[in-house]
């Protein structure tokens, strides 16, 4: 195909109608109107050949066909590429472009850098710089860096993408949680002690009942008792609250609760997990994500 002389309003219609799957719904999001963007959908057909898109055996909507579908990904990115070429400038100024950045994060890292980010920021930065926290997903963070639907991942070794750029920000460790008063008093943890107890794990992925802490403990051929399994960290202190549950948490989580909660070293030489900051190549040189992580790394530098 020659690229002379396309319409690059074609390829960005194109974008619009492989993600909605929908004439009508893509022509509002555009701000054309339908027949207009079905005469372009026609264009596009002649253009590659292919029908792209074909009616719904149901009625509702339409279906990409495989040579859509190859092309999606690429042609979302490359469009995502043109745009920062064609409307950011080259520098970056915080305290007066805006940009809104899309960070993925557990809510432990949120909790412990990400509120620190926001207070930086409100020092560093002007009213123009926001910033969006979502949950990272570790089957879909790789796609969703290389789309740019997220600027940054702030997650533990195990989430970063092996073609993601990293740095690491944090090292962190384990402790048990337990509430106040529990009925099996405030001694050091022995590890038979600490295997009988009944846990909550968490699992950010949701549902399992054996975790990190768990693959450890199993080297040693030992087991605790997982009673309970929740899929976010900041749920977990509630439960131990008004339960004689405990739990494993990171320290630096565990010891915002300290004056509500009793904190003890595990019972064995535990190995704790790194929170990495990572980012596509794509965006490695940009002014503004040179200037985010600067500001995540000086926060995580902050005792």
């Amino acid at each position: 195909m020659n690229m002379r002389g396309i319409d690059l309003n074609l390829l960005v219609s194109l974008d619009v109608l492989l993600d909605e799957a929908n004439v009508t719904r893509a022509a509002a999001r555009l701000g054309v109107s339908q027949p207009g963007l079905s005469a372009q959908l026609s264009r596009l057909r002649d253009l590659f050949g292919d029908p792209l898109l074909v009616p719904s055996e149901t009625g509702r909507g339409m279906i990409p066909t495989v040579r859509a579908m190859e092309m999606k990904d690429a042609l979302h990115v490359a469009l995502a590429d043109l745009e920062t070429v064609v409307r950011r400038p080259s520098g970056f100024d915080p305290r007066r472009d805006d940009r809104t950045f899309q960070i993925a994060a557990s809510d432990n890292a949120t909790i412990v850098l990400g509120l620190a980010l926001v207070e930086r920021l409100r020092e560093t930065a002007g009213s123009g710089i926001r910033l969006a926290f979502r949950g990272a997903r570790a089957d879909t963070i790789a796609g969703d860096l290389e789309r740019g639907d997220v600027d940054l991942l702030i997650g533990s070794e195990r989430m970063v993408p092996p073609s993601a750029k990293a740095r690491k920000l944090l090292d962190e460790r384990y402790v048990m949680v337990q509430r106040r008063g529990h009925p099996r008093g405030i001694a050091a943890l022995d590890l038979d002690a600490y295997c009988a107890l009944d846990h909550v794990l968490v699992s950010t992925s949701g549902g399992s009942l054996s975790g990190f802490v768990d693959e450890q403990l199993e080297a040693l051929g030992r087991r605790r008792a997982v009673v309970l399994s929740v899929h976010q960290f900041l749920l977990a202190p509630t439960i131990v609250e008004a339960t004689d549950l405990v739990s494993t948490l990171p320290g630096r989580l565990a010891r915002r609760f300290a004056t509500r909660l009793d904190l003890f070293d595990l019972p064995f030489a535990a190995r704790g997990f790194s929170l990495f900051a990572a980012w596509h190549p794509r965006v490695h040189a940009d002014p503004a994500h040179v200037w985010l992580r600067g500001e995540l790394a000086a926060v995580a530098a902050t005792p």
